[in-house]
């Protein structure tokens, strides 16, 4: 019988890393990609689960060359990374102006009973479909003391404070912070 897979292409791949397939990521056999056509899920060889999972960071531009199969039966395409760099970042981002944009999520079990895990990743997917996911920093915290308002999130943009704001509502705040940090820098 041969092999499942048949090999079709040597492929080279580059976007952002969104983050590990899998609830715990020393066990995750694969990595979403965003690429300008979509998201893409690729299996990482066991020989580079170890050091991508030290080293990757949700958000961050990598480059893949890979290897794509198709199974001939069912018509699936499998994607399998042999080789993963950090391809750095967009020049025009290092030039802009550090902001202070964060975005506290309560992790204890009161928030995440009510809906906590769906906020952090309905958050993570909103932030990453407008690129915004690599100007923020998320930082998943302990009780937030409101818990009769759960899932508990707040924004920090520099000094303002926003609370009990839904996804889309806070990647627009987002947006809005950064317009003005650029043209207080003369960018925009």
């Amino acid at each position: 019988m041969g092999e499942k897979y048949q090999t079709l292409s040597e492929l080279n791949l580059e976007g952002q890393f969104l983050g590990f397939v899998g609830d715990k990521p020393q066990k995750s056999k694969h990595l979403h990609l965003a690429i300008p056509s979509g998201n893409v899920k690729i299996k990482i060889p066991k020989d580079l689960r170890c050091s991508l999972i030290a080293s990757l960071v949700p958000g961050e531009q990598i480059s893949i060359a890979a290897i794509s199969k198709l199974n001939p039966r069912t018509r699936k395409l499998k994607l399998t990374a042999y080789q993963v760099q950090a391809s750095g970042f967009c020049p025009i981002h290092n030039r802009l102006p550090e902001t202070t944009a964060k975005i506290m999520v309560c992790q204890k079990s009161g928030c995440m009973k009510r809906g906590g895990k769906g906020l952090l990743s309905e958050l993570e997917k909103t932030l990453c479909d407008r690129g915004l996911l690599d100007k923020v920093e998320i930082e998943h915290t302990d009780c937030q003391k409101r818990c009769s308002s759960a899932p508990n999130c707040v924004l920090m943009l520099g000094k303002k404070q926003y609370k009990k704001v839904h996804p889309e509502a806070i990647a627009s705040l987002l947006e809005n912070h950064l317009r003005g940090c650029f043209k207080s820098e003369g960018i925009v």
